[in-house]
């Protein structure tokens, strides 16, 4: 172990660099750098694993900053231990436009950062998908290929959100003895005293879920090596307390909510310069710890070296399909058998909800993709998600491909993001499109990062019928359009949900959602196209250029538009009817398609079982709209869509009124 004058050289190093960063850019938080610099020096300097000059290493061990907002920690450390793409200006321009250095740490903008953290909470739900990741890489490849821990910090903002107990409660559950959690115990938030709001005994809270727990002074360098060890040996996920003074080391302002997330000032830094004995000007560090930290940046050189030569030397069908795992491609011959399947489902015809076409896609998909992990929260039977393949994972057995993550929507999607940005494979989940609201954050997030994260929303429309309101999604659809990066799928039918399912497993750059439906759908395509029409976005299913009417639908409400279409036609009223499966897919395609697609028909009508915003971009402010203005109603799904007017005849009156 470096001694203590080293290691409190190194510790000050983060906290001048983090003070100074937030000093200049005028805004940020330096108590959480501050007051964790102890923990990070000993983390990085003796027991993380990690390779700045190869960062994506796979089995590295991965760091997760959940208190994003101290993300200073993070770009210090990244500096300090010799990552090439964060430099010492890159800390200067904190905060700044085009920096990599964000008020919080954003994936993708620099290596070294493992997921984007900013809403509080969502880096631990982040940690426990990345340690479900390993641990079921671990099974399938063997200890040798894939053997990592996954350490995380938080502050008490990430405890009290209430994604912490969903995600934490899992991970006690699945114990996930290689994921490590320290938590900043610093006692203090934005508005003062944690006494303010909270009194919670989270040692108690760690031990409930199965959690092992240790508590430690964050300022002991020795105590905190021991804990770090102790987790190591747990069989259990562990929880480092460690007591820390937020702002560590400023005289007049530490241990105060001063300095939670307001810049020191000039008079209260140069009084920490003296009381640390820093004498350097802002963000130099002396040669002599600036050589310690990069020494520690190549500590584990010789790790990754000694693993590449087990990889290297692994039976080449299992190196092969490591690598072609964590290159994110999918098996040769995917497209093919999609293809194959589509032309059964143009044979059979089948007349089924979407929800059952997606479990008979996933069939053949599962089957195919071995890196498939899927799950329910607590809906399997409703979301049809599981099938011949997907046997559960269990605490005692991960050779399975299905999580079960019990009624924890929000900490189902944050963990799915770690998933996701491990690598090596694909998570899909399901639930009802309305708790979409209840994993909103995580879902918006993994949009800002572009990853693949799939998620399967059934019971999409007013077709839910009975449950009745609560469970009737109206805005729902509207608002995950909104969501940059996102696609939102609604395939009509079988065929739809088989090339909405291909579309979203071969997209590497954005997360997809299915929604579908409780109720059966006659089939909207009848015969095979080798082309994948949804990936267009919208395609005319029905119907001619010059039609009089063009009646755009999604999902269940084609069923409904080409009734219409089958009225109008015989009353002499040329009609077009248009599938719109995928509108972020629609308006990414080139002016001329969508100009074709969209048409000139005078009269334009869309239809779906949810709130107008988004269509008038197909029907102008002028075109008709059958749908929802409000919230729906219990009773039998059929009875609700005639109650509310979606119905054939309504799309008849409605194309009959605009052209009269």
């Amino acid at each position: 172990m470096i001694s203590r004058e080293q290691h409190d050289r190194m510790a000050n190093a983060i906290r001048f660099l983090a003070m100074d960063a937030v000093e200049k850019a005028n805004s940020g938080h330096p108590g959480l750098p501050m007051g964790m610099a102890d923990v990070a020096t000993v983390l990085f300097s003796k027991y993380l694993r990690f390779d700045p000059k190869n960062p994506h290493w796979p089995n590295r061990d991965r760091f997760v900053l959940s208190a994003g907002h101290g993300s200073m920690l993070l770009y210090s450390v990244l500096y300090l231990t010799g990552y090439p793409d964060m430099t010492a200006d890159d800390l200067a321009h904190f905060r700044q436009l085009g920096s990599k250095t964000a008020g919080h740490p954003e994936y993708g903008h620099a290596t070294g950062i493992e997921t984007t953290t900013g809403p509080l909470g969502q880096g631990i739900a982040n940690s426990v998908g990345m340690a479900i990741a390993e641990r079921k890489l671990r099974e399938e490849f063997g200890a040798d290929l894939m053997d990592h821990y996954t350490y995380v910090m938080c502050g008490d903002g990430c405890l009290m959100e209430g994604i912490s107990h969903e995600a934490i409660a899992l991970a006690g559950h699945l114990k996930l003895n290689k994921l490590i959690l320290f938590w900043d115990n610093n006692s203090i938030t934005i508005d003062g005293a944690i006494s303010l709001s909270d009194s919670t005994d989270q040692v108690a809270r760690f031990k409930a879920v199965h959690w092992n727990t240790i508590e430690v002074d964050g300022h002991d360098q020795a105590a905190i090596a021991d804990a770090i060890e102790a987790a190591q040996k747990s069989d259990r996920p562990t929880l480092i307390a460690c007591k820390t003074i937020i702002g560590f080391g400023a005289p007049n302002k530490q241990g105060t909510h001063k300095v939670h997330g307001s810049p020191l000032g000039a008079e209260e830094i140069a009084a920490t310069r003296v009381a640390l004995n820093w004498p350097y000007e802002p963000f130099v560090v002396p040669n002599d710890i600036l050589g310690e930290w990069r020494a520690a940046g190549e500590r584990s050189v010789s790790i990754r070296t000694d693993w590449e030569g087990r990889l290297a030397a692994a039976e080449p069908v299992k190196k092969a399909e490591f690598n072609r795992r964590f290159s994110g491609e999918l098996p040769a011959g995917f497209d093919a058998a999609i293809s194959e399947y589509k032309k059964k489902l143009a044979e059979t015809k089948p007349t089924v909800a979407t929800r059952k076409a997606s479990e008979d896609a996933l069939e053949v998909i599962n089957g195919f993709v071995p890196e498939i992990v899927g799950g329910s929260a607590d809906l399997t039977p409703s979301n049809n998600t599981k099938t011949s393949q997907m046997k559960s994972i269990t605490p005692t057995d991960f050779s399975g491909r299905y999580v079960h993550w019990g009624i924890r929507e929000h900490g189902m999607a944050s963990a799915m993001n770690g998933i996701a940005l491990h690598g090596g494979l694909i998570p899909y989940s399901g639930g009802f499109l309305i708790f979409t609201d209840y994993c909103r954050p995580p879902l918006r997030l993994a949009a800002l990062m572009g990853i693949r994260a799939i998620h399967v929303l059934t019971h999409d429309s007013i077709g839910v019928g009975e449950d009745g309101p609560t469970h009737q999604p109206v805005e729902q659809i509207a608002g995950l359009r909104a969501i940059p990066n996102f696609q939102l799928f609604r395939p009509a039918d079988a065929t739809e949900t088989a090339e909405c399912w291909q579309i979203a497993v071969k997209t590497h750059n954005r997360p997809s959602g299915l929604a579908l439906t409780r109720q059966n759908l006659t089939a909207a395509r009848t015969e095979y196209s080798e082309k994948n029409l949804c990936e267009q976005g919208a395609y005319t299913l029905a119907g001619n250029a010059d039609a009089k009417v063009t009646i755009f639908a999604s999902g269940s409400e084609v069923e409904i538009a080409v009734a219409a279409r089958a009225a109008l036609e015989g009353k002499g009223i040329s009609t077009r009817v248009v599938s719109v499966p995928c509108t972020e897919l629609f308006f990414e395609q080139p002016e001329a398609y969508r100009k074709e697609v969209i048409g000139n028909s005078p009269v334009k009508i869309a239809v779906e079982a949810a709130v107008r915003e988004g269509w008038d971009a197909f029907i102008g402010p002028e075109g008709a709209f059958i749908g929802m203005k409000g919230f729906g109603a219990s009773a039998p799904y059929k009875d609700v869509y005639k109650h509310f007017g979606i119905t054939a005849d309504a799309v008849v009156a409605a194309a009959e009124a605009k052209l009269s």
